[in-house]
């Protein structure tokens, strides 16, 4: 069985484990994005080893961690990313898809620094600044539209999709 497929076998079961997990050590969860764009307006991405499609850049927030402090640690975990600036909060959001406990703060990342890209990991498999006309296939639909939201002028929903 080539890795691929095994990862597309087990990602449905140990999520569902994890939620599971999660939902009686947390109650709810909380988790942070950022939409960093570059000076192009060009969008950083990141594909994960454990889950399908590429994803804005971002992570749970621990116990006892604000969310800007949970963005930048994740930033800089992803993408070699750290802030300059403020990053401004775009949206709060119910991420039902991954279980009605868990919720996303979404913030516009303008003002960064990156020395250079990471090299892949154990869970970065990939990543980059994209286009948004030119995004990867894979991207998922709630990255596709958080992007939307904020190059488009689009109203944000209070959902992630």
């Amino acid at each position: 069985m080539n890795l691929q497929k095994l990862r597309t076998t087990l990602e449905p079961a140990l999520r569902r484990v994890f939620h599971l997990y999660w939902r009686f050590a947390r109650g709810m969860t909380l988790g942070v994005r950022a939409v960093v764009l570059d000076g192009d307006n060009r969008i950083f991405l990141v594909k994960h080893s454990y889950v399908s499609g590429w994803h804005l850049p971002g992570g749970g927030v621990e116990t006892g961690e604000t969310f800007r402090e949970a963005l930048r640690r994740e930033l800089a975990e992803e993408g070699r990313i750290e802030l300059a600036g403020e990053p401004s909060l775009h949206g709060l959001f119910l991420n039902s898809h991954v279980s009605r406990r868990d919720h996303v703060a979404v913030y516009l990342v303008r003002q960064f620094s990156q020395d250079r890209l990471p090299e892949a990991n154990r869970e970065i498999v990939a990543c980059g600044f994209f286009d948004a006309a030119a995004l990867p296939e894979e991207t998922t639909p709630g990255t596709r539209l958080r992007i939307a939201e904020v190059l488009g002028g689009r109203t944000p929903i209070a959902t992630w999709r």
